[in-house]
């Protein structure tokens, strides 16, 4: 290793570890790396404690950045490496190497530690298994190379920068919320959830958080399933679901690509005479709601943009910048996005967004 190269990593490494470690979490909405903030008058002083209006989208050195991914098995994995991918194509600073998405834990880590040994400047990494992950994530780490962890939590706080991550649990709160409201005049309404899988951490905190909401009006979960966010695997729990619960008023199912197999199984049940709430936001599903002919009366976001998110963050952290809407001086540690319920009366400001499942 040169002289420079070695000085770049030691300084990077330092910067990360120093700003990584020890650092409060911090959640908001990404909303975007161009400062709000009107220039100051002449004469004046910014407002704040730093000076927030540089222009972060402004070329800087080159970066390489290493991605990698699952295997886009379903709309929503696909979505999300798209959406990276066309993240990165908006800097002329960004070079992004995009390992082949893959389900092989194995397989993820080497990729990794190729990233590594390549030394690129950071790596966004949604990983298949965060546990799993965790380790060689923390190796780049201590290299000096910022790692943006997406979607699926590592186990050290060490092993990423940052982390961006959806609003599982606000998932189920927002499909609760939503029932609540709609079943108001009916105290003893008949709630169905069709879960994702069940081992997954993600799909125990969409249920605690529905079943927290359903509690806050008096309402309960009377049948739940749970699925394997595929289409066939949507398809077999509904059918089960339906064939056990006589009467529905409400139904939540946790993800719309395996709500596919869901509405498949409703319509060849002939039932409708229930609502259903579907979860991720799929471009699918939000037609059925503009078109209004079916029971799908809504959808709760899960964003596919996280990883895009990632890059965009990846940029400004190996750039050593800072979000322009804040004071503060550096990229938070947590990013939660919000989970948004979408209905007929604001659809059309989330369809062209949205992923094909």
């Amino acid at each position: 290793m040169s002289t420079s190269s070695f000085r770049k990593t030691a300084s990077r490494k330092r910067r990360i570890l120093a700003a990584g470690a020890t650092a409060a979490s911090a959640l908001l909405l990404l909303t975007g790396c161009l400062s709000n903030t009107p220039p100051a008058a002449e004469g004046e002083a910014p407002a704040g404690g730093n000076a927030t209006a540089s222009d972060n989208d402004a070329a800087g050195e080159p970066l390489v950045i290493g991605f990698s991914a699952p295997a886009a098995d379903h709309g929503w994995m696909g979505a999300i490496t798209s959406a990276a991918e066309a993240e990165a194509a908006k800097y002329e600073d960004v070079e992004l190497r995009v390992a082949e998405g893959t389900n092989d834990v194995n397989l993820q880590i080497s990729q990794i530690e190729g990233f590594i040994n390549d030394g690129v400047d950071a790596i966004v990494l949604l990983p298949f298994d965060g546990a799993a992950l965790t380790e060689v994530a923390t190796k780049a780490m201590e290299a000096g190379i910022p790692v943006i962890n997406v979607d699926r939590e590592f186990t050290s706080p060490f092993a990423a920068r940052t982390t961006v991550l959806g609003d599982n649990y606000g998932m189920g709160v927002s499909a609760g919320t939503y029932m609540c409201e709609e079943l108001a005049d009916k105290p003893d309404a008949v709630v169905a959830e069709i879960a994702g899988i069940d081992s997954l951490p993600l799909t125990q905190e969409r249920s605690q958080g529905f079943a927290d909401a359903l509690g806050d009006c008096g309402l309960e979960v009377s049948n739940r399933v749970a699925a394997d966010f595929t289409v066939q695997g949507g398809e077999q729990a509904a059918t089960n679901l339906l064939q056990a619960a006589p009467k529905i008023d409400a139904m939540w199912n946790h993800d719309d690509d395996q709500g596919v197999g869901v509405l498949s199984a409703i319509e060849n049940a002939n039932r409708d005479e229930f609502f259903l709430v579907g979860g991720a936001g799929s471009a699918n599903v939000m037609r059925e709601i503009q078109e209004g002919d079916s029971v799908v009366q809504a959808t709760v976001i899960y964003p596919s943009t996280q990883a895009a998110d990632g890059i965009k963050l990846a940029r400004l952290i190996a750039h050593d910048r800072s979000l322009g809407d804040l004071t503060s001086q550096s990229v938070p540690r947590l990013v939660q996005l919000y989970a948004p319920v979408v209905t007929s009366e604001n659809v059309d400001e989330y369809i062209d967004a949205a992923f094909e499942s």
